[in-house]
């Protein structure tokens, strides 16, 4: 595990995505990138739930409490890193959530224009 923190899709540090739920591929609460994390779980996202239906119809359930492995389920409203490759999934059918620009790893950018993620973004649309 890596303790060093990443930064964010604007160029500085990347800052917390939940800790309630506690989030992140190592729980922590940030959606920072990790070799070994194949599912790249960089993408901090308001849920919704259109996208968590959407999400658990294409195999990955975060709906359902699973409190063998200390999860209690998700649900709308709440922060949450994801998949990178799932939100651009779910962009496609219209189903993908609002981002924290500030909370999602710049790798995401390897993936997607900045430009393309605007209207996307919670911090830009509560600038407008």
């Amino acid at each position: 595990m890596c303790n060093k923190k990443g930064k964010n899709i604007l160029g500085t540090k990347l800052i917390s995505c939940s800790h309630d739920p506690i989030t992140g591929f190592y729980r922590d609460g940030y959606c920072n990138f990790f070799e070994n994390d194949a599912g790249e779980h960089t993408v901090c996202a308001e849920l919704t739930n259109k996208f968590l239906i959407f999400s658990k119809q294409m195999g990955n359930d975060l709906i359902t409490p699973r409190p063998e492995f200390d999860f209690f389920g998700l649900k709308e409203g709440d922060r949450w890193c994801i998949c990178a490759n799932r939100w651009l999934e779910a962009l496609e059918f219209d189903f993908a959530p609002k981002i924290y620009l500030e909370s999602t790893h710049i790798s995401f950018l390897n993936k997607i224009k900045f430009e393309d993620l605007k209207e996307h973004s919670v911090e830009l649309k509560n600038l407008n």
